[in-house]
C-alpha cells in the first residue's frame, strides 16, 4: 500500500499540533490534533482558504458557546441548542464546510462548569486555532504538491491506455465485456483528471512574471484533456459499433484502421513533443496532417451508403466517422498550441515535468 503525501502530512500536522499544545501547557491538547485533521487540504491555495474559513468558524463557535454558557449555564440540552445555532450561522454565512470545526469548538468550550469559564473558553479557542495553523504550516512547508507533473503523467497514462484499446478494438481483437469494464475504469479516471486539472488551476503564482506563462500552460493542458476525451469518445463509438464494423467492406475497414493508426501516432508525438522529448519541427514526413484527407475519408463512407443494403448500419457508422474527424481536429489544434507555446517566449514557456517516483 502506497501512502500519499496528504496522509503523511496529516500525521505530521497532528504531531506538530500536539507538541506545540503541550509546550504551551494547553489543557486537552487533543483538540489541537483534531483541528489539524480538518485543516489539511490537497493544495496550498485550498489550505489558505480553509484556514480563513476555519478561523471564522472557530470564532463563531467560541462566541456562541461563551454567550450560551454564560447566559444559560452548561448542560446537554444547552450544548445541543448551541450546536444547532452554530450550524445555522455557518450555513447562513455559506461556510458549511467548516461546521465540523465549529462544533468541535462548541463542545470543547462547553465541557466545563468552572468559575473561570471565560478564561477556559479562551484557552480552548487558542488550542483549536493552534491546530488549524499547524496544519497550514505543514501544508505550506512539507511536500508541496507538484500538480503540473501529476497532471502531465495522468494525461499521458490515460491517453496511452485509450490508444492501446483503440488499436486492439478496431482490429476486432478484444472481448466485449472486458473492454466495457476497461472503458468504465477510464471514464472514472477522466473524472479524476478533471479534478486534478482544477487543483493545478487553483495553484497561485506569487510572481507577476509567472502569471502569463501559467495561463498559457492552462490553455495547453486543457486542450490535452479535451483531446484525450475525444480519443475516449472514439473508443466508445468503436466499442458500441463492434458488430456494425464487422459488416462494412474490407477495404473500408482497412482505411478506417489506417486513418486511426495515423491519428494515434500524431497523439503520441504530441505528448512527447510537449516535453521536448522529440524534435519540434514542421517536416511533412513527421507531421503530415495533409495525410488525413477529410474529404476522401467522408466520401468513402458516403459511397458505402449507396452500396450498403442496410441504411441503418450506415447512419450508425456515421457517428464514428464524426468522432474520428473531431478527434483529428482536436489533435491538429493541440499541435498548433504546442508549436506556438514552444516557439514564442521560449524562456518563460517551460513545462516542468519530473519523472514519476
Amino acid at each position: 500500500m502506497k501512502l500519499g503525501a496528504r496522509i503523511l502530512k496529516t500525521g505530521i500536522a497532528i504531531t506538530l499540533a500536539l507538541m506545540l499544545a503541550e509546550m504551551l501547557h494547553f489543557p486537552s491538547p487533543a483538540f489541537a490534533g483534531i483541528a489539524a485533521i480538518f485543516a489539511i487540504q490537497p493544495s496550498i491555495y485550498r489550505s489558505y482558504l480553509t484556514v480563513i474559513e476555519q478561523v471564522q468558524a472557530n470564532i463563531i463557535g467560541a462566541v456562541v458557546a461563551v454567550l450560551f454558557g454564560i447566559s444559560f449555564g452548561i448542560n446537554p440540552f444547552i450544548i445541543g441548542l448551541t450546536a444547532v445555532i452554530t450550524i445555522a450561522i455557518c450555513l447562513k454565512l455559506k461556510i458549511e464546510n467548516t461546521i465540523a470545526i465549529a462544533l468541535v469548538t462548541v463542545i470543547a468550550i462547553l465541557e466545563t462548569t468552572g468559575d473561570d469559564f471565560v478564561q477556559f473558553a479562551t484557552i480552548r479557542f487558542l488550542t483549536i486555532l493552534l491546530g488549524v495553523l499547524s496544519a497550514f504550516f505543514v501544508n505550506l512547508i512539507f511536500m508541496p504538491p507538484k500538480y503540473e507533473t501529476k497532471l502531465y503523467h495522468k494525461i499521458t497514462e490515460i491517453s496511452h491506455e485509450i490508444m492501446k484499446w483503440i488499436r486492439i478494438n478496431i482490429r476486432n481483437k478484444s472481448e466485449f465485456a472486458p473492454l466495457k469494464e476497461e472503458i468504465d475504469k477510464i471514464k472514472d479516471q477522466l473524472i479524476k483528471l478533471d479534478h486534478l486539472f482544477l487543483l493545478y488551476k487553483e495553484e497561485r503564482t506569487y510572481s507577476k512574471a509567472k502569471v502569463l506563462p501559467k495561463s498559457r500552460k492552462l490553455v495547453l493542458y486543457r486542450q490535452m484533456i479535451i483531446t484525450t476525451n475525444r480519443a475516449f469518445y472514439t473508443l466508445r463509438q468503436i466499442h458500441c459499433l463492434e458488430n456494425e464494423l464487422r459488416q462494412i467492406p474490407r477495404k473500408l475497414h482497412e482505411m478506417l484502421i489506417s486513418e486511426l493508426d495515423f491519428l494515434l501516432i500524431l497523439h503520441e508525438q504530441a505528448l512527447l513533443k510537449i516535453t521536448k522529448k522529440i524534435k519540434n519541427n514542421h517536416d511533412e514526413d513527421l507531421l503530415p496532417y495533409d495525410k488525413f484527407n477529410r474529404k476522401e475519408f467522408i466520401q468513402a463512407f458516403l459511397k458505402f451508403e449507396k452500396e450498403a443494403e442496410d441504411s441503418d448500419s450506415f447512419y450508425q457508422i456515421l457517428s464514428l466517422v464524426s468522432a474520428i474527424v473531431d478527434y483529428h481536429d482536436q489533435l491538429e489544434h493541440l499541435d498548433t498550441l504546442i508549436n506556438s507555446f514552444q516557439h514564442f517566449h521560449k524562456k518563460e514557456n517551460k513545462i516542468h515535468v519530473e519523472d514519476e517516483e
